[in-house]
């Protein structure tokens, strides 16, 4: 056995990845205090081809060089955009016919293993390290997404947490 050469890997350019098909997900992310955190989300949803991502309160923007660490470019190819609060980026979202999902460990949260994507598109919120998904936030949402966890811990980092999520709807949807 041998790893893939980066010519072998095929990686898309810039220019090749904004024209490219896109995963139908945006990833909201809803006061993450770590620049690291927010670099390693930006990384996932380039892997995934996610639609785009919006970067809500005070989730750190790029550019900074502590995203770009973990980020590795993908600040330059998965659109981006700022909102004030992560309110108005899921009451936009859902006007523009996303049906928005807090990732939460919530009353009547659905299991991912169990969650039906819907017809429509869809938006996740990814929340804060400490607090979760903020109450004003989680009470619009149109539904919460749980991640089964058995350990003691029920607890996961949120580019973790993002990173299963992201790969559950890229399996169900583009990989079908």
């Amino acid at each position: 056995m041998r790893k893939w050469s980066m010519q072998e890997l095929g990686r898309k350019s810039i220019a090749d990845f904004k024209e490219a098909p896109k995963t139908p997900l945006v990833v909201v992310l809803d006061n993450i205090r770590s620049m690291h955190n927010v670099g390693s989300v930006f990384r996932t949803a380039d892997s995934f081809l996610v639609e785009k991502m919006y970067l809500c309160g005070y989730t750190p923007q790029p550019p900074h060089r502590d995203i770009n660490k973990t980020a590795l470019g993908a600040t330059e190819t998965v659109a981006w955009e700022y909102t004030p609060t992560t309110v108005e980026a899921v009451k936009a979202l859902q006007e523009q016919g996303y049906k928005v999902y807090a990732v939460e460990q919530a009353e009547g949260a659905v299991y991912l293993d169990q969650f039906n994507l819907p017809a429509q598109k869809i938006a996740i919120v990814m929340g804060n390290e400490v607090e979760g998904v903020a109450d004003e936030v989680l009470d619009i949402c149109d539904g919460c997404i749980e991640i089964p966890q058995l350990g003691s811990k029920h607890s996961l980092n949120i580019s973790v947490a993002a990173g299963i999520i992201i790969w559950a709807i890229t399996e169900r949807t583009v990989l079908k």
